[in-house]
């Protein structure tokens, strides 16, 4: 085509035709332009594919993290809710002024108290994109923004987890002030044994904590603290964890 292009040029300057050149002239520019612009093309589907190849692979990568955070925050949710219904449990027993057997105080205690609530997110390969600006390679808009704000809302969800452990120490400590014991609990859940202590043979009883309006005004804040922390932090928060992970799933059948 250039050859040809070329020929014609000659000819013409030849021939002295300059109308006629002119026109060659601006067709040749054009065909310079629509190749540069083919050049361009092609180039920018290059890096788009790159550039989406990167993206499929973060996209993969969130998607296992948020799935494995999903069943995380579900096994707390439940967790957090045997916590708080063993609380209240407790707490009917009072009412009733119907005191239980050692063991089964025990047992109630120890599954309300035992266990620390705190959410620990799989978000390692998240925290390396913001902190590398890769997140600038997450192309839809939305989920650029949800992963953003993922990020503050864990914050937010720490706080509430810390003051709900200060309210279960504050229940617990009631044990080591009033006089309470704490190897009775270890001895009738089997706790004794595992951290190798024989059992008490002359076990103190802590069925008075029943009685003790302390421990009822400590174990009720518990109770709100919990059920506060499922249904005003959790609760959105699945929520939140959900769309995002909709919304990668989206991306990846794109």
């Amino acid at each position: 085509m250039l050859k040809l292009f070329r020929k014609v040029k000659k000819q013409l300057i030849a021939e002295k035709k300059f109308s006629n050149y002119l026109i060659y002239a601006i067709g040749e520019i054009f065909l310079v332009v629509i190749g540069i612009l083919i050049a361009l093309a092609i180039d920018n589907a290059n890096d788009n594919r790159i550039k989406r190849e990167k993206e499929q692979v973060y996209l993969k990568g969130l998607k296992e993290e948020f799935d494995i955070s999903k069943i995380k925050l579900e096994e707390l949710i439940k967790v957090n809710r045997k916590s708080y219904e063993a609380a209240q449990e407790i707490v009917l027993l009072m009412d009733k002024k119907s005191f239980p057997s050692e063991e089964k105080f025990s047992q109630l205690f120890a599954t309300a108290f035992n266990y620390d609530i705190f959410f620990n997110p799989n978000n390692s390969l998240l925290n390396e994109m913001i902190n590398s600006g890769s997140l600038k390679d997450i192309s839809n808009d939305t989920l650029r923004i949800r992963l953003t704000n993922w990020i503050s809302t864990i914050d937010d969800i720490a706080n509430q987890e810390k003051m709900l452990g200060e309210e279960r120490n504050n229940t617990v400590n009631i044990f080591r002030s009033e006089g309470y014991s704490i190897r009775t609990l270890l001895d009738n859940t089997g706790m004794s044994k595992e951290v190798g202590i024989p059992n008490n043979q002359n076990p103190v009883s802590n069925l008075g904590a029943l009685e003790s309006l302390a421990f009822e005004n400590n174990i009720l804040l518990f109770i709100i603290t919990s059920q506060s922390t499922e249904t005003e932090h959790y609760a959105p928060l699945m929520m939140s964890l959900n769309s995002i992970l909709e919304t990668i799933n989206n991306e990846l059948e794109q």
